[in-house]
């Protein structure tokens, strides 16, 4: 057996940043920028309001209280998205909304919760003092011309795309996505509702991959279930390559499996079939054909799982050009004992975590079986317990959530 490192390491220093590709905002969100990107104008483009309430001369509000009103004259009103063409003289205010231009002559904006209406339309009474500046948006206060926006390698959020959209950038250059080939092989799987004969099984695996790949933002093409057949397997690997940036089957990869996909992959690219040391998800095949990875994992339903989360997520997360390739591990407290014996291995125990009194506390989801499913279907985390006699109840223990 070998370290989950250095079949990590293996695997990365194979695959590869994918090219660039141009996309509108709408379509770039959790995409990888593939430049910096820069302002091009200020932001915000000119000094505006950010209350709703009454522009005037600070000045004029000096010892301005609810007993001592000050009044003023009002000679206009401002809604966003008009330039006013007055000028605010000792004295005077102006009615203005929130984002509309700053009229010449004003420094400050009272808030209208500040001030009463005064004797008629044409005044107000401020019962609030305010100095030069209080409630103004400065012209470049957040970005000034050839400020770096973006970096380059930053994964885009909803903020970065409100961003960019306000500063007229609706093409942003992104590290493309991978396009994923998924498929499965073995006469004793089955798909579909049907009666299931002795010795035929659902394919499972197939379809929970698949929704982890959506969930990571990978795209996926569904190249089905193969019999065991060398010729059409080796045709289903064609197809993949020619139209996948990256190729997932399952199943075949033990020590003592000799089917009909390791005899296909070992004469088209340079497969490495590995024994590592966790469990579970001991089992798996890493190579490159043709220029196109290609990851072999566990047949059993929750270590293919298990086995794309630890190896084959972060290598799409690097070709996707994600500078985050592995999850968080954290620390919480074991809600109960994780018992285990000594046997060389990493454990990855199913687990779900929840939040008691500013604690995390982890608890095992009951059935770890690498075939049993539902443990899985109930887990939100990995716990991780290292090789030894386990974690007891109360004791840190570290954990990932996927």
């Amino acid at each position: 057996m070998i370290p989950l490192e250095e079949a990590q390491n293996y695997v990365l220093e194979r695959v590869f940043q994918l090219s660039e590709e141009k996309l509108d905002i709408s379509s770039a969100y959790s995409r990888v920028t593939a430049e910096v990107v820069t302002s091009k104008e200020l932001v915000p483009p000119f000094d505006n309001t950010a209350v709703d309430g009454y522009a005037v001369k600070a000045a004029d509000t000096e010892g301005a209280t609810e007993t001592n009103e000050v009044t003023l004259e009002v000679v206009g009103s401002i809604p966003a998205g008009v330039q006013p063409d007055f000028e605010i003289q000792h004295g005077q205010a102006a009615r203005i909304m929130t984002g509309a231009p700053l009229p010449q002559g004003a420094d400050a904006v009272v808030m209208v919760e500040w001030t009463n209406v005064g004797e008629n339309e044409n005044a107000v009474r401020v019962n609030r003092s305010v100095r030069n500046g209080d409630h103004i948006r400065k012209a470049g206060e957040d970005l000034y011309p050839d400020d770096q926006v973006i970096d380059q390698g930053t994964s885009l959020t909803a903020a970065h795309i409100g961003l960019l959209a306000g500063l007229g950038v609706y093409q942003v250059s992104v590290i493309r996505r991978p396009t994923v080939g998924i498929f499965s092989t073995g006469d004793e799987l089955v798909e579909g509702s049907q009666t299931l004969l002795p010795g035929q099984i659902r394919d499972s695996n197939r379809f929970s991959l698949m929704a982890l790949l959506e969930s990571d933002g990978f795209e996926t093409i569904d190249l089905g279930l193969i019999p065991d057949n060398k010729d059409v397997i080796e045709e289903t690997v064609q197809e993949g390559i020619g139209k996948c940036d990256a190729l997932i089957t399952t199943g075949g990869v033990s020590m003592g499996d000799y089917d009909y996909v390791k005899v296909v992959l070992n004469d088209m690219g340079d497969m490495r079939w590995m024994q590592i040391a966790i469990k579970p998800a001991k089992p798996f095949a890493f190579g490159v054909v043709e220029g196109v990875p290609v990851f072999g994992l566990p047949g059993n339903p929750v270590s293919s799982m298990v086995s794309y989360l630890l190896l084959a997520k972060p290598a799409l997360n690097k070709m996707m050009g994600r500078s985050k390739i592995f999850p968080d591990v954290l620390i919480g407290d074991a809600a109960e004992d994780f018992r285990r014996r000594v046997d060389g291995k990493t454990h990855f125990v199913r687990a779900f975590s929840s939040q008691q009194k500013g604690v995390t506390l982890v608890s095992p989801t009951g059935k770890q079986g690498s075939h049993q499913l539902s443990g899985m279907a109930n887990a939100d985390t990995l716990a991780i317990v290292s090789d030894g006699e386990g974690v007891l109840k109360g004791n840190p223990i570290e954990y990932f959530r996927f």
